[in-house]
């Protein structure tokens, strides 16, 4: 995963310049520094939930990820993904985020970006779709934080897609899902 256009991006972000204000940022930051959870529904500051998490789903089109425990939604993230178009992933590069089941397969504790779980992408039926197209399917697909050095965004960096493919929260959030989620957890992304 190269970090130069991310980080390009993220360094350019228009801060407030999408339907969360600025103000609101600076509320769900608040929040989320706080140790406390943002509902993005509502837009409220919630207690944290406990983890363990069972389930991890992303939605791509609505850009929100939320996390499940015994089938009962628990917590909710507003996320950035790939800044390929909308499609699944179909080869290394084309900055999508795949589509389909998957399970974390590790935790990193010494990501480039602030933590992060990586997702047992590609499966071996992607491999060999991606070898009759003579293409590399792609690989280092990723749910973390923001690069180690733009904490600062905070929940700005859900106002683009500025990942090379994976799935992207705040650093507090990050935080949570890193301690929450355990190897093996299932991933179901779609469209």
């Amino acid at each position: 995963m190269t970090r130069s256009a991310p980080l390009a991006i993220l360094f350019a972000l228009p801060l407030g310049s999408c339907a969360v204000t600025s103000t609101e940022y600076s509320a769900i930051d608040t929040c989320l520094n706080g140790g406390k959870a943002w509902n993005y529904r509502s837009a409220r500051c919630e207690q944290a939930a406990d983890g363990p998490v069972d389930l991890i789903r992303v939605d791509k089109s609505e850009h929100l990820m939320t996390v499940y425990r015994d089938g009962h939604a628990i917590r909710e993230f507003r996320v950035a993904i790939g800044r390929g178009d909308p499609g699944p992933k179909q080869q290394q590069g084309d900055g999508r985020v795949p589509e389909g089941a998957y399970r974390i397969t590790a935790h990193n504790p010494n990501s480039a970006y602030h933590l992060s779980l990586r997702i047992g992408y590609p499966t071996p039926e992607q491999v060999a779709a991606a070898a009759r197209r003579g293409v590399n399917p792609g690989g280092d697909i990723m749910i973390h934080g923001l690069p180690n050095d733009r904490g600062w965004i905070g929940a700005r960096h859900a106002a683009v897609d500025w990942t090379d493919g994976c799935v992207a929260v705040t650093n507090r959030e990050m935080d949570w899902l890193y301690g929450a989620v355990a190897d093996g957890t299932p991933v179901e992304i779609r469209a």
